[in-house]
């Protein structure tokens, strides 16, 4: 290796490496050639400084730590949960024990959507798409004998976000655990949900007022919570570019600081607390530099736009899931291979927590056969291929810089495009974003169906055998029983009148504008419902109706 020229920037890496921790690991190759840390072109000039710079400095496109994997392997965070919160307890036991380092929990529909099981729109749903959750006791049988103070816990909700937060509180300070102590994410990216996913409860507004709360009240009461993951992924999933993902993602990311900052909030308080979930699809290169590029951008937009004086506000922290939407049903074994080259890409690209898809997800929830291969590619990635031996290996890569650069032109191209339509909030209320993903997603099954790009399985190499060989995960309606049955008993042995308050104080604070958080604390540890409590939220907020956005 050259050894870079002496200068401030890599004395300043020098020193951050000596004060870093490093794994208790062999970095050499399987053949035993020594291999640097990290790697530079002959002549480090304004240009390498500018763009490019050292792994743990700004603008941060070689990563957000200056050793990286060598220091800390990324959270291995499997997506799980399915029919009630006691089989969902198992299944993160399970997946604790087979080495996972993080929790993820992924709700049904119901929850998602804000309705008890006993609604009329929960029939049939509950529990079969994720875990059901729909109060405080609920969430106490989910992490049963499970120690919140060590374990980081990810939540993917968006529209009653701010409930299930409460929940989630309430149960770690029953165990003894203050909020200051808890670790996780919260997904409560609503703007993502009038883009892509559409999983809205609230209209963009007072839905932009919650997020609001959150964020004070996460600043101010738990420091090591991150209140926001602006999610890309789901983006991804509705049919856009990377390119889109990468633009739509951060342009949301940015009006939530400025709400943040509108609220009162000094930007170095909070913007360290917001991290990123991003989609890792097929191309493989293209999706590293969507992740250089991402890092990049925000680095640059938080130092020159907002002011931000804090290092860790610019620094981009992201979580990835391999790409759903590229899974088969057909062939559902060549999955797993799907799967793997995605990983690789997101460690090549610097994520620091990953979930990997499951071969039968297009099929059916994580069999624990499906979700232990799964876990375990990452696994294989992290210990045995040497890909984290090194920061950013494929740095310096003619292809790979020149794309990175192209992604980041092409981002701010479509920065100036949402701002002309007056923001991010105007332009989702125009539909753009909702037209552009749905032009690029025609464009693409086009392709499939025109045979201009190969799906393995399903337009090529096709296998004449329908029958598949893996073992299904099936849902029955014990569950959806099981908890119609607990929500009886929940209301016959609560304090009614006590219910009865703690809704009245939501409409209440709900009119005065106050901020939320307190009050559905107080609300969850009444035992109030999920659906109680989003009713009382709806009489002064509305619910959304999405316009025809062609």
């Amino acid at each position: 290796m050259r050894q870079p020229v002496d200068n401030h920037l890599e004395s300043n890496w020098n020193d951050s490496i000596k004060n870093s921790k490093s794994r208790d690991a062999d970095f050499d190759t399987l053949s035993g050639h020594r291999v640097d840390l990290c790697y530079f072109p002959s002549i480090i000039d304004n240009n390498y400084k500018n763009n490019l710079g050292f792994p743990g400095q700004y603008p941060y496109t070689r990563g957000i730590h200056p050793n990286l994997y060598r220091g800390k392997l990324w959270t291995m965070r499997q997506f799980a949960g399915y029919g009630t919160p006691e089989e969902t307890n198992r299944r993160f036991k399970l997946l604790l024990n087979k080495g996972q380092t993080g929790l993820s929990v992924a709700y049904d529909m119901p929850t998602l959507m804000g309705y008890d099981p006993g609604h009329s729109l929960s029939i049939g749903e509950v529990g079969k798409c994720g875990v059901n959750v729909f109060h405080m006791g609920d969430m106490e049988t989910l992490f049963k004998d499970i120690d919140l103070g060590k374990v980081s816990v990810s939540q993917t909700i968006n529209g009653p976000a701010i409930i299930l937060l409460a929940f989630y509180i309430a149960v770690a300070e029953q165990k003894g655990v203050s909020a200051s102590n808890l670790k996780g994410t919260l997904q409560n990216d609503i703007l993502k949900e009038f883009i892509a996913q559409k999983e809205w409860i609230f209209p963009p507004k007072p839905s932009m007022k919650l997020i609001t709360d959150m964020l004070t009240y996460c600043t101010e009461k738990m420091p090591l919570y991150n209140t926001i993951s602006v999610s890309g992924y789901h983006i991804r999933e509705a049919g856009s570019t990377a390119v889109q993902e990468l633009a739509f993602t951060l342009a949301d990311g940015f009006t939530y600081l400025e709400h943040g900052i509108s609220a009162g909030l000094d930007v170095d308080s909070f913007a360290p607390r917001i991290s990123f979930f991003f989609n890792s699809h097929l191309d493989f290169f293209e999706e590293i530099a969507k992740y250089r590029a991402a890092r990049r951008i925000w680095a640059r937009r938080l130092k020159e736009k907002y002011g931000a004086k804090n290092e860790r506000s610019m620094m981009l922290r992201f979580h990835t899931q391999t790409a759903g939407c590229s899974l088969t049903a057909q062939q559902p074994e060549i999955n797993i291979a799907r799967t793997s080259f995605q990983a690789m890409a997101a460690v090549l690209g610097g994520t620091q927590s990953l979930h990997t898809n499951s071969m039968d997800e297009t099929i059916a929830l994580p069999s624990e056969k499906a979700a232990e291969i799964a876990l375990r590619t990452q696994q294989l990635i992290a210990y045995e291929t040497g890909v984290t031996n090194v920061v950013d290996p494929l740095g310096g890569s003619w292809f790979l810089e020149n794309l990175t650069d192209e992604m980041e032109e092409k981002t701010e191209e479509y920065f100036l495009e949402i701002d002309d339509l007056g923001g991010v909030i105007p332009a989702i209320e125009q539909g753009y974003q909702q037209r552009e993903i749905s032009k690029s997603a025609s464009i693409y099954q086009d392709k499939i169906d025109n045979n201009k790009r190969v799906v393995v399985g399903v337009n090529k190499f096709i296998n004449d055998e329908k029958e598949i060989d893996i073992p299904i995960l099936e849902i029955d309606t014990r569950a959806e029983q099981s908890q119609m049955e607990k929500l009886d008993q929940l209301i016959k042995n609560r304090d009614q009148q006590q219910v009865k308050n703690s809704l009245k104080q939501i409409i209440e604070t709900c009119q005065s504008g106050d901020n939320l958080m307190p009050i559905i604390i107080n609300a969850a540890k009444s035992y109030c419902t999920l659906g109680e409590i989003v009713d009382a939220m709806k009489t002064e907020f509305g619910e959304w109706q999405e316009n025809s956005v062609f």
